[in-house]
């Protein structure tokens, strides 16, 4: 009996072999960082802020099959010319990913794991600026396929460091 469910393990890894895989195995704060310069003079002027927002991602092969995917996001709020604070997060991600081929890999790393990391940044940046002494900042989402597609159209290539083959290419959205 052990002999036979020992054989239908064998039999289901190698049925599992070429199927492609995805797993987030975590998610975590890399880097986070708030600056207000103007503080505390700010909270006495009238509130109309111009908001900035910058957005990367970058990813690299940790070993076979499992990537880092780091997504930034820095978001400048201003008045008048003047920064009334700068939030700063890296949030990132490790996945498990095998059984498929380049491109569609470059998808999954480029732009279906930066969309699982946005939330969770989103939130960061939201807290800091409350923390900060300002109203709740609500990121709009962003369709990381639509940039992923328009970078890879533009010929985008890894950051420096990457091999084209091991990750997505750094994206500044």
């Amino acid at each position: 009996m052990a002999e036979n469910e020992s054989n239908n393990e064998q039999a289901a890894a190698t049925d599992q072999a070429g199927k492609p895989h995805f797993g987030l195995q975590r998610i975590y704060l890399k880097d986070m960082s708030f600056e207000s310069p103007m503080a505390p003079l700010v909270f006495q002027e009238k509130w109309a802020p111009q908001v900035k927002m910058d957005v990367n991602t970058e990813a690299k092969k940790i070993q076979d099959n499992i990537y880092e995917v780091v997504l930034s996001i820095t978001v400048t709020v201003s008045s008048n010319d003047k920064t009334i604070y700068l939030a700063e997060v890296q949030q990132a991600g490790v996945f498990s990913i095998s059984g498929m081929e380049e491109a569609p890999l470059r998808h999954t790393i480029g732009a279906f794991c930066p969309n699982m990391l946005f939330p969770y940044a989103r939130e960061t940046i939201d807290n800091l600026a409350t923390r900060g002494g300002f109203p709740a900042l609500h990121l709009a989402p962003i369709n990381f396929d639509a940039v992923f597609a328009e970078a890879m159209k533009n010929g985008t290539k890894p950051k420096e460091g990457e091999d084209e083959g091991d990750a997505a290419s750094g994206v500044t959205h």
